[in-house]
């Protein structure tokens, strides 16, 4: 979604007055709903910016990669909420309903989120707490990509990125098989919620083949995503930017393969080298 801006544009020293595609940010507050000891409750889990559109992949993916629940099946129902506002007329709240309480501890999840950004938690801290719902390393022996489909990959994910041609200001992420067929791509403001929309659409259409599929993601790798990655049991993760330490860090402990700075004919492997086919 995205909205036209009136703006002046400068281009050697010459101003002009033009319409401008901008992407929307607008705040999504996620709900859970469930029961416990037969009594219906429903509790606020999170409020997060996001570009309206995919909300139910979102919500889907954020309970899957916060490991609130451990199979799609586990949701029975997902609902907007609330009227529409604002300029965009749009509903900013949804409520999943789920069928399993058997791992519920609100105060906990609330506690414990494992992508809570802006809670300054340390390095040793995040990695484990993935080690508490994530007991096993990936699988070595697959995916197996060749180098020639990753280097393709920025080209096949901006190919899919309906608003980044529009706005150039949104960020996006795709699952890929090993022939470089682009199987589903989600595009949000924030790069967490776009992998959490990409992760909700392809466990609730039973996509995901880890045998067989990377996923590609726009700008920088850092923990948030990799720990999403891995709660998918994604082998390899490329992106066009750098990654972080700590990221690093994540995949190498996990056994995830960790590609950035990948351009048409270059790209950097962090972390386990298996799986990447480096000659034909």
């Amino acid at each position: 979604m995205d909205i036209k801006y009136n703006i002046t544009k400068l281009v050697n020293d010459k101003t002009e007055e033009i319409k401008d595609s901008v992407s929307v940010e607008e705040p999504l507050e996620m709900n859970l709903k469930f029961k416990i000891k037969q009594e219906w409750k429903t509790e606020n889990l999170s409020i997060t910016m996001r570009t309206p559109g995919n909300d139910e992949d979102l919500i889907s993916g954020f309970l899957l990669n916060e490991g609130i629940i451990l199979n799609i099946d586990e949701i029975d129902n997902i609902e907007k909420k609330g009227e529409k506002v604002g300029d965009y007329n749009i509903q900013n709240k949804i409520e999943a309903t789920i069928n399993n309480s058997s791992n519920i501890d609100i105060g906990k999840i609330k506690r414990n989120f494992l992508t809570n950004s802006s809670c300054g938690i340390c390095g040793k801290t995040s990695l484990e707490s993935i080690e508490a719902i994530k007991h096993q390393k990936l699988d070595l022996s697959f995916p197996k990509i060749k180098k020639e489909i990753i280097t393709k990959s920025p080209d096949l994910l901006i190919s899919k990125q309906a608003e980044f041609s529009k706005t150039g200001g949104i960020h996006a992420s795709s699952l890929i098989d090993v022939n470089g067929r682009v199987l589903v791509t989600r595009e949000d403001v924030g790069r967490h919620n776009a992998l959490d929309k990409l992760i909700g659409h392809a466990h609730k259409n039973k996509l995901i083949d880890n045998h067989s599929q990377f996923i590609a993601c726009s700008g920088r790798l850092n923990f948030e995503l990799v720990q999403k990655g891995l709660m998918s049991n994604i082998g390899l993760m490329a992106g066009v930017g750098a990654p972080t330490s700590l990221a690093i860090d994540l995949a190498k402990r996990f056994g995830m393969t960790l590609l950035g700075f990948v351009k048409k004919n270059s790209f950097n492997i962090y972390t386990n080298k298996e799986r990447v086919i480096l000659k034909n």
